[in-house]
């Protein structure tokens, strides 16, 4: 990005607005769904991974939650099987599992430990089967293979990483009583261990601007909602299809203690730190 245009008081201005940010948020935890765009688009990427260093590097805890739908289709494809959905969840059978724990836990975990290092951070990659992270069971409301239910969060080897100065960036898949490998989706996943960690925020990167009032038009953001408003949101047509169950996770966070909620737009570069250290924000915060 060029900045030589930008005067020397527009810089300091933006330093400044940051600071009373970086003194609030200074040792606290802030955890981020990392997905959509941003995190196939390179220059998104590098945005996003240019983000996550600055604010540990002034002493804010992140921890990378991430999926890789997009990559799990890639590699089934490879391999001659064609992606399944039912109600927007991946139908996933016993090879498909296979396919979820090698890309999600190995391929795309550790291509962004790899990234964040050279960005300048220190990252350690997990997926939810690492120190009893994430206990799942089967999905019960339909018949769709081995996707889970979360049942327990133990954040312990989260707290551990975290206190010895690295990022987290974990994967979601979780594990049975019996051992077996469940796929979860990556949503749920970052709301609950924000809600386990006492998180000050959690942060859902889209690739929509937020909620808006007219799904149609991104002129209509909604930047603040209360969780006691949704249902009326949701019985008005505003909060529908997909966003449904994005925040639905924002919710249920706030509600478990995790003191802010975001839908934010990952098209947009440097989103995390807009919205992280600025007074304008970006997206729509649930309270």
């Amino acid at each position: 990005m060029d900045i030589s245009n930008i005067s020397h008081a527009d810089r300091s201005e933006v330093l400044v607005q940051a600071l009373p940010y970086i003194q609030q948020y200074h040792n606290k935890t802030v955890v981020i769904k990392y997905g959509g765009n941003a995190m196939i688009n390179k220059d998104l990427q590098d945005a996003v991974m240019t983000d996550i260093v600055l604010l540990r590097s002034v002493g804010v805890n992140v921890v990378l939650v991430h999926g890789g739908g997009p990559e799990i289709s890639e590699m089934l494809k490879k391999i001659g099987k064609e992606s399944r959905f039912v109600d927007g969840l991946r139908y996933t059978d016993e090879e498909t599992v296979d396919v979820v724990q090698m890309v999600l836990a190995g391929k795309v975990n550790k291509r962004l430990v790899q990234l964040l290092e050279s960005h300048g951070g220190k990252a350690i990659g997990i997926c939810g089967l690492d120190g009893g992270l994430i206990k799942a069971k089967k999905y019960d409301k339909a018949d769709i293979g081995f996707v889970g239910d979360i049942t327990d969060i133990d954040t312990t080897i989260i707290e551990g990483i975290i206190d010895q100065n690295y990022i987290p960036v974990v994967s979601t898949v979780g594990g049975g009583e019996n051992n077996e490998v469940f796929n979860i989706n990556a949503d749920i996943a970052a709301a609950k261990i924000s809600a386990s960690l006492g998180a000050e925020k959690l942060l859902l990167m889209t690739d929509v601007r937020g909620l808006l009032e007219d799904k149609d038009n991104e002129q209509t953001l909604i930047p603040i909602v209360h969780v006691s408003d949704v249902p009326a949101l949701k019985s008005q047509g505003i909060i529908s299809g997909g966003m449904i169950p994005k925040i639905d996770c924002c919710v249920e966070a706030v509600r478990r203690g995790v003191k802010r909620t975001h839908i934010i737009d990952g098209r947009i570069p440097h989103s995390i730190l807009i919205e992280m250290l600025s007074d304008a924000g970006v997206g729509t915060m649930f309270l």
